[in-house]
């Protein structure tokens, strides 16, 4: 562990994020990592027990969050002594409502490079050399899917030289397997990576965004007992208790204690159902944070997934169109295909909002991602997608007509409609 010992360890883990805390004092505790931030918080530094010499080594625990992620807490241990050292990468966030499964067509030395969060639960695979690192095996991580293969060489040579003693036979074979793994990061052939995490913490890059990533593919899907069990999670109860009329509370906004997405400082979150004329029932839940200030809103929906899916194509010709209302539901995909432009399921979450504030929503989450605007951009990239926002920008006017597209297999999503039935598809 990078902790160290488990005994002052966690004693002082627990003392250094209060004191974190405390440091922070209106800053969010979980705080992005910005270039040029000189106020950025630093990492606490923790005594703990090294525990390949059993002497005194330096924990650096810090806390920060991945834009358009998740929270994540970064520690690594270093040992003066001997000169151990171990790193890790810890989700600090909670678990998702659904798993998440990476499929990825590796075909060039570039798709090696690729960022990936990989936590303590999930899954790796190599398909084609029916090559899998399993659940818990390895610490978290924040690398490169070339990383991940170099720290499973790493692992695999590290008892060579004792196995080749005790047993020639299976480090023969070991050292072929090894040979594979080296040969794979030359990608003269294609392979399969896959990476599964049932608590849906992870993520691998999009180099591509906005525009779809042809060779990755994104699976939400919903766990298993199995992997409940392994997570640590108590499935419901399937016997729900029926509500009686009394306890209806349509007319009333209800209040719940959470922690804030932005800073995970404790906060209230309003929930209140209404009904939206013409179409159904959603919940539209808000949270306002007094910490930070930020402020979020969701909506879902209110009734049961629908017989048959919603695919709703609208042409937008001028800037009345940006009034219409819109309802985009968690499973709903939007695509502008005149900017070769698709958002996937779960992008944004439920939103109960106009056109215009979807739109707006979608550029703010273009020009604001760090993976393909920070420091390790390709130099085309930063330009590429300067010109789509620009284009988004266009639309927004009314100076640029294309085709707004919704497309919901849950048939919860909603497109005000107007006199001008024409534009419909």
């Amino acid at each position: 562990s990078a902790l160290g010992g488990a005994g002052s360890g966690l004693e002082g883990s627990m003392s250094a994020l209060g004191a974190l805390r405390e440091a922070a004092g209106p800053r969010p505790l979980f705080g992005p990592l910005e270039a040029g931030d000189e106020e950025q918080q630093q990492p606490a530094e923790i005594e703990s027990l090294c525990m390949a010499c059993l002497r005194r080594g330096v924990t650096r625990l810090l806390l920060t969050r991945v834009p358009f992620f998740r929270e994540v807490i970064v520690s690594s241990f270093a040992c003066d002594t001997c000169g151990w050292s171990n790193a890790e990468v810890q989700s600090a966030g909670r678990i998702q409502e659904r798993g998440v499964r990476y499929t990825l067509a590796v075909r060039a030395k570039q798709d090696l490079n690729r960022e990936v969060v990989k936590t303590d639960c999930a899954t790796a695979r190599i398909p084609e050399l029916e090559f899998e690192i399993p659940a818990f095996s390895q610490k978290g991580a924040l690398t490169t899917i070339e990383g991940i293969i170099d720290r499973a060489i790493a692992g695999l040579e590290q008892d060579q030289p004792v196995r080749k003693e005790t047993d020639p036979g299976v480090a023969g074979q070991i050292d072929e397997f090894l040979s594979k793994l080296k040969h794979l990061k030359e990608v003269e052939e294609a392979f399969t990576f896959v990476l599964d995490d049932p608590s849906g913490n992870s993520f691998v890059e999009n180099p591509h965004a906005p525009q779809r990533d042809e060779g990755l593919v994104v699976t939400h899907y919903k766990r298993s007992a199995q992997q409940s069990a392994m997570l640590g999670i108590q499935e419901e109860e399937s016997d729900e208790k029926l509500v009686e009329p009394e306890d209806d509370l349509r007319n009333e906004v209800l209040q719940f204690n959470t922690n804030c997405p932005e800073c995970n400082a404790p906060a209230k979150t309003n929930m209140k159902l209404v009904q939206i004329p013409h179409f159904k029932e959603v919940v539209i839940m808000a949270t306002n944070c007094e910490v930070c200030g930020h402020r979020t809103n969701e909506v879902k929906s209110g009734g049961a997934i629908e017989p048959l899916g919603t695919k709703i194509t609208l042409r937008v010709t001028d800037p009345s169109d940006m009034t219409r209302d819109l309802l985009k539901s968690e499973t709903c995909r939007v695509e502008i295909p005149e900017l070769e432009f698709e958002m996937g399921m779960g992008a944004l979450g439920g939103k109960f909002t106009t056109l215009e504030g979807l739109l707006k929503d979608i550029q703010t989450l273009v020009e604001k991602n760090p993976f393909t605007l920070g420091d390790s951009c390709t130099p085309g990239r930063t330009e590429k997608l300067c010109a789509f926002s620009r284009k988004l920008q266009q639309i927004l006017d009314g100076q640029l007509q294309v085709h707004f597209v919704m497309d919901d297999p849950a048939g919860n999503s909603y497109l005000q409609v107007k006199s001008d039935c024409r534009k419909f598809v």
